[in-house]
């Protein structure tokens, strides 16, 4: 027996409803694997340094849970790389593919929350804007373990409401087995199940407020059995990790130094930090060129208007209404979109686009609820002053669905630009992802093996196997990460402390600065 009520029509998919979707789907795939061989250009030093560590565990057979070097990282992504470079070979697009595999399975992944929240009006304009958003495209790009933290919070989200809709136990079982696998993507994913238990109490307020006592009784029953079992199976998903941080408690304090509590005032960093992660959305974004588009806001104007409509509405409609389903529903997304916000909040890196990722889908979601209601009034506007018009759909006019369609085109061109014309092309770009380190690989890799190769690595940054990390997209795109294979590749290694004492005479020399 469902703990709510099922509209039956949920079932049922119809064609214009599967053309659709199949056309979001091609959009996500287009935008997240076109000329991903050349866009973004270059490889970070941090994108590399998981190539590495997927180089070295495919030679030795040790796929490790975490990776401590560069600060420490959690491994799924990177073993998942791992696979990705023994099917496709050492490229930069190797590692970034699977950023892009993930990419599209979340765009897939909010059509069906949302469509499990709404209904499939918001659900195709809630993905397809997060099918073209640079923000999500862009990270959807770069070889960064981060883009799984939309990926298992959409999943995670969505049995978690299947199951308090119909209370069924695999639904949470499966809730269960994302939101554990959440602790192995991101470390500002650590923070999100504090959603799930906000979620808890405020579907328990409702069940206790208004269910007669007998029907609460079942129901209060089915959910503390959904939840329980949610809880349980998340815990033993995630006990490998906590088990190893048990272990190596200095690898999960690692970034504690850029926390807002580490800073001399707090409460002034705190408050700076939250008003510059608030304003990222509408005024002005992360700087950081990797990051973002020229440190502009991190929704383009049209979908920032977009958004803080529907957060105003739906605000209003969470507040207004005392009881029920829907209440419900917008504990959820504004749990969701404060609480993945906390990460942000408490760095003084704010406003930091990758360490809110988190926060990208429901702010998708508010998106396209402002965009149906505007578009909504719109056909509800033309069929009071134009009531003999003879087409019509259920809730918009023929007129305000062809405005809608060329406002979604005209918007799907203007981030097609910015992100493939204007960002990927600009120098700035290059240099962000230190394309000149990629060029010294290549030019390596075009020398005969016979020529001794020596790379004097002058620039700065944590150490990793010896060498300061920015070697690592030469290390890789030479598939050179050990010892061993330096040797038999003709390649070494040189801190400028190294240096004295060799001779170069007739041997390549690049330096990394």
């Amino acid at each position: 027996m469902s703990v709510l009520c099922y509209n039956d029509d949920m079932k049922n998919h119809s064609g214009s409803e599967i053309l659709i979707f199949i056309l979001i789907v091609a959009t996500a795939i287009f935008f997240r694997f076109y000329h991903l061989e050349q866009a973004p250009p270059g490889l970070y030093p941090d994108e590399a340094m998981n190539g590495s560590n997927a180089l070295i565990a495919n030679a030795t057979g040790d796929y490790k849970i975490f990776y401590p070097e560069n600060t420490g990282r959690e491994g799924l992504f990177i073993n998942i790389e791992a696979i990705s470079i023994k099917w496709f070979g050492i490229h930069p697009w190797a590692l970034r593919g699977v950023s892009a595999m993930f990419g599209v399975l979340t765009v897939i992944g909010l059509y069906f929350l949302v469509r499990e929240l709404f209904d499939r009006h918001i659900a195709a304009l809630s993905s397809f804007l997060m099918a073209i958003s640079f923000w999500h495209v862009n990270f959807s790009r770069i070889g960064f373990r981060a883009i799984m933290v939309p990926f298992v919070l959409v999943y995670a989200f969505y049995f978690l409401w299947r199951g308090l809709r119909r209370g069924t136990l695999t639904d949470f079982f499966w809730a269960g087995i994302f939101g554990g696998m959440g602790f192995y993507t991101y470390l500002s994913y650590r923070i999100a199940p504090l959603i799930a238990i906000i979620v808890f109490i405020n579907y328990w307020w409702y069940l206790k407020k208004d269910f007669g006592h007998a029907k609460y009784e079942h129901s209060r029953n089915r959910l503390i059995m959904g939840f329980a079992l949610l809880f349980l199976v998340t815990f033993f998903v995630a006990a490998p990790m906590g088990w190893y941080f048990l272990n190596h408690p200095g690898d999960f304090f690692e970034r504690s130094t850029v926390s807002v509590f580490a800073q001399s005032n707090p409460l002034h960093a705190l408050s700076a930090s939250i008003v510059q992660t608030l304003g990222m959305f509408n005024f002005s974004g992360d700087l950081n060129q990797r990051h973002n588009f020229f440190g502009q806001p991190m929704l383009p104007w049209p979908i920032g208007i977009l958004f803080l409509i529907g957060f105003i509405k739906e605000a209003w409609h969470w507040l207004s209404r005392k009881h029920g389903h829907f209440s419900t529903v917008h504990t959820l997304l504004f749990s969701w979109f404060f609480v993945m916000l906390l990460p942000g909040f408490l760095s003084t890196e704010a406003p930091h686009a990758l360490r809110t990722i988190g926060v990208i889908p429901v702010v998708m979601i508010f998106a396209g609820r402002g965009l149906w209601w505007i578009f909504g009034a719109l056909g509800a506007w033309y069929d009071n002053n134009y009531p003999a018009a003879k087409y019509r759909t259920r809730h918009m006019s023929v007129m305000a669905i062809w405005t809608l369609i060329i406002f979604l085109a005209s918007l799907t061109i203007y981030e097609y630009n910015r992100y493939f014309n204007i960002w990927a092309d600009a120098p700035e770009t290059a240099a962000a992802f230190d394309q000149n380190y990629a060029d010294v690989a290549n030019t390596i890799n075009s020398l005969p093996i016979s020529t001794k190769k020596y790379v004097i690595v002058s620039a700065q940054g944590f150490y990793a196997y010896g060498l300061p990390v920015p070697a690592e997209t030469v290390m890789f795109l030479t598939d050179t990460p050990t010892p061993e294979l330096q040797k038999a590749k003709n390649v070494y290694y040189l801190t400028p402390d190294q240096v004295r004492g060799y001779h170069f005479a007739g041997k390549e020399i690049f330096e990394l600065k």
